[in-house]
């Protein structure tokens, strides 16, 4: 009986144990390749709102479909204000859209804030619902030698060649 036991338990482990191989080894280099890196945005706004706080609206603006906690207006433990560019264009370093608003209050006194506020509380203190004059969608930042300085210069020259215009 005990011999019995012993085949099955084998053939048991065997049958589990070759089941639970995928099988084909895929290797990093395509898994990474898959992975969608989000492309640079610049903008222009009709007023300074950088140290405002962004948030994204609805598509009729009656809303705000996304906005950031209290914990996430930062990047690498600094305030994630956007990079001054040439000609008034900002480098987006919190993640925004043609979609966005800036709220009244600024990423320092935000940042402060107990907890982040209510969706409905954040939407009364919208400044500005429609604050960009234009926007444009690059490269990812990775594909940049000087991001500031390749940027700065395809502004200068107005070669927006290579952008996706979203404003």
């Amino acid at each position: 009986m005990r011999g019995i036991t012993l085949i099955y338990t084998a053939a048991f482990l065997t049958v589990y144990f070759s089941s639970c191989s995928s099988g084909k080894k895929v290797p990093v280099s395509a898994i990474q390749s898959n992975v969608m890196i989000p492309g640079v945005i610049i903008y222009q706004t009709t007023r300074d709102y950088s140290k405002n706080v962004p948030v994204i609206l609805s598509e009729d603006k009656k809303s705000i479909a996304s906005y950031p906690g209290v914990t996430d207006v930062y990047t690498s433990e600094k305030l994630a204000y956007p990079t001054a560019l040439a000609k008034g264009f900002w480098l987006d370093n919190r993640g925004i859209n043609q979609h966005v608003a800036f709220l009244s209050i600024t990423y320092e006194e935000y940042a402060k804030l107990p907890q982040t506020p209510a969706n409905e509380e954040l939407f009364k203190m919208i400044l500005d619902s429609s604050p960009l004059q234009s926007m444009y969608k690059g490269n990812a930042r990775d594909s940049y030698t000087n991001i500031v300085k390749d940027l700065n210069k395809k502004i200068k020259k107005g070669d927006f060649s290579g952008f996706e215009k979203l404003k």
